[in-house]
């Protein structure tokens, strides 16, 4: 507890256009890393490549610096799961917004706007959204490695009573 500074937590919403690693379809989970000691998947959702998981992930931040990497498989049965691309999602970003210290704005106001550039894996601009009296960033997150497909994602911080806290970074 001594090192984390809060949590973040992750919706995996959904993938879009997925490749096909089947016959005509693929079986297509998850797999979110942060560091050497944090694993986390999402459950398989079969024959779908354009998969609904709505699963909300939750990591322990010591490191504002580490990337969170996120891999998508495909489960198979008999042989060993095959990949579907990787992903990185650059918290920095977002933890500039939630150093601002802002208290209250309007539901929905745009806080901070961010582009897709070589260094991210964004597939579109992604905006940090003041919601609900905290800030949120929606992303839609272009996979490499592979011919197709992307994954629609929304990162939250959650302070951890008696954590260093963002203050403490």
């Amino acid at each position: 507890m001594n090192n984390i500074l809060g949590l973040l937590r992750l919706r995996i919403k959904r993938g879009i256009n997925l490749a096909v690693r089947d016959t005509k379809t693929s079986d297509p989970y998850v797999v979110v890393t942060m560091g050497s000691s944090q694993k986390l998947k999402t459950k398989v959702i079969k024959k779908n490549c354009n998969p609904q998981w709505n699963e909300e992930l939750t990591l322990s931040i010591t490191n504002l610096e580490e990337n969170i990497h996120l891999e998508v498989y495909d489960k198979d049965t008999l042989t060993v799961d095959d990949k579907m691309g990787d992903a990185d999602i650059d918290i920095k970003p977002y933890v500039e917004c939630l150093k601002m210290g802002l208290d209250v704005l309007p539901k929905g106001c745009a806080v901070k706007k961010v582009q897709p550039n070589r260094t991210n894996c964004l597939s579109s601009e992604s905006c940090c959204v003041w919601e609900n009296g905290k800030i949120v960033q929606d992303m839609i997150l272009k996979l490499r490695n592979v011919e197709c497909g992307e994954i629609v994602l929304q990162i939250e911080w959650i302070h951890l009573p008696g954590s260093k806290g963002l203050a403490g970074a």
